[in-house]
């Protein structure tokens, strides 16, 4: 087994005003040699984005781009004809492929719109760019994982109600009891995965994680994670190369 912990505190940060960002990874002006990525995952970034602000229309081509909205809500439109408001609990996934033009924005006059935003490589390459948006809250979530997002190829085949992503990886999220503990299952030796704690504090493979921290295990077939408090977490299982 091979481990690669992340604490909070190391993450990257950029304060524009209007966006406040953590990065897992190298992005943008902040640039890590050694935090490039994890496997064919690219981008893990945690946003907080002011009332009446956003992104404005800008491009995407060949990654698959997830978003998770922890708190509030966030207006999307695209050039594919997509618009709509993303609210807390839903996820949105959007293929970029062969290009896409959109914008992000938070539509409340008040709250800031809190979310995790997560690029990864896709699959294959200039495909035809598509959209899907679902929610995924309430009590299903609770003390177990539940798949979000999968591309894994014998899933495609199964009614799970899962978002289809171009490329061979599931994303699992959980809230989890205080003492609860959950076993994630990896689909072959050539994944690893990626766990970041949304809240709470929780213990895997050795290591006491709490809100922020990352941790990435490869060269493992299945990990445990418990909960030592009451904890929202986030699973990645990707392929480390092409």
């Amino acid at each position: 087994m091979k481990t690669n912990l992340q604490r909070s505190s190391e993450r990257g940060s950029a304060d524009h005003g209007w966006l406040h960002t953590q990065y897992s990874f190298s992005f943008s002006d902040y640039y890590n040699p050694k935090r490039m990525g994890f496997g064919l995952l690219r981008v893990l970034n945690e946003d907080w984005i002011e009332p009446g602000k956003g992104f404005g229309k800008h491009p995407h081509e060949n990654m698959e781009i997830v978003t998770i909205i922890l708190q509030r809500s966030l207006e999307h439109k695209d050039s594919m004809g997509n618009k709509g408001i993303i609210k807390a609990g839903e996820v949105q996934r959007m293929s970029a492929g062969t290009g896409v033009f959109h914008s992000e924005y938070n539509p409340s006059k008040h709250e800031k719109v809190h979310l995790l935003q997560i690029w990864i490589e896709s699959k294959e390459r200039d495909i035809k760019p598509s959209y899907e948006q679902k929610s995924f809250g309430g009590s299903v979530l609770k003390n177990k994982l539940v798949e979000l997002v999968s591309g894994i190829e014998q899933d495609k085949k199964k009614e799970k109600g899962s978002l289809y992503i171009h490329q061979n990886t599931h994303i699992l999220y959980g809230c989890l009891d205080s003492g609860k503990s959950v076993k994630c299952t990896l689909s072959s030796a050539e994944q690893g995965v990626y766990i970041f704690i949304i809240d709470g504090k929780v213990k895997i493979a050795g290591e006491k994680l709490e809100q922020g921290d990352s941790l990435g295990i490869s060269e493992v077939e299945n990990i445990s994670i418990e909960a030592t408090q009451k904890a929202e977490i986030l699973v990645i299982e990707i392929p480390m190369k092409r």
